[in-house]
């Protein structure tokens, strides 16, 4: 895949790149394995009477358990040292994620997946020419987001020492590292993100 490029059409700019057929299935594989851990999440979120009566719909009160998910819907807030002592702060903090995420972690899943599905909708079946409004290449790069931290989280356990996540990601490994081909990928998506981003700020 060659960078993102910024062309004009009658209908208005449109924002271009020829994606290779593995590429189309890589990606859709990607971004579908993102759908269903949103998906998955939603539907098991707590109902109650006041939801039903309201309609205001009640998300999870916890952070999730599995790391891409977690890099996905972080807590809202992390308690400044020196502000309290450590055991108060992780309560005030524990508290105001709990309240925070119940509000508000419908509606940003809402909106994940909203992204996700313009990018399934518009990638080509066999490869080809991706072509994007301004407001659907928007949408790609939430979603490319999305992708690329469910990703990294992954590889980070698997660099994992003695049970502890790795802090960073390499930029390469042995070829017979089992993280060879996901650091691949990570980096061809990083590669994709950083072209659109480029192309959608004029840089």
């Amino acid at each position: 895949m060659k960078a993102w490029q910024r062309k004009t059409s009658l209908t208005g700019p449109r924002v271009k790149a020829v994606m290779e057929s593995h590429e189309v299935q890589i990606l859709h594989a990607l971004v579908s394995n993102i759908v269903d851990m949103l998906e998955q999440r939603r539907d098991s979120a707590p109902r109650d009477e006041l939801a039903e009566i309201t309609g205001m719909r009640s998300g999870h009160s916890e952070l999730p358990a599995e790391a891409p998910l977690a890099r996905l819907l972080p807590d809202f807030h992390r308690p400044e040292p020196g502000s309290a002592s450590d055991a108060d702060a992780a309560a005030v903090a524990r508290a105001h994620n709990s309240g925070m995420r119940m509000l508000h972690e419908p509606e940003i899943i809402d909106a994940k997946l909203a992204a996700a599905s313009t990018v399934l909708r518009s990638l080509p079946a066999r490869g080809g020419t991706v072509s994007l409004s301004p407001e659907q290449a928007q949408a790609w790069m939430g979603c490319l987001n999305d992708v690329r931290l469910g990703l990294g989280a992954l590889l980070l356990e698997a660099g994992a020492v003695d049970g502890v996540p790795a802090t960073d990601i390499p930029e390469y490994v042995e070829e017979d590292d089992p993280r060879s081909a996901h650091l691949d990928v990570y980096h061809w998506l990083t590669f994709m993100q950083d072209s659109l981003c480029s192309v959608l700020t004029g840089k």
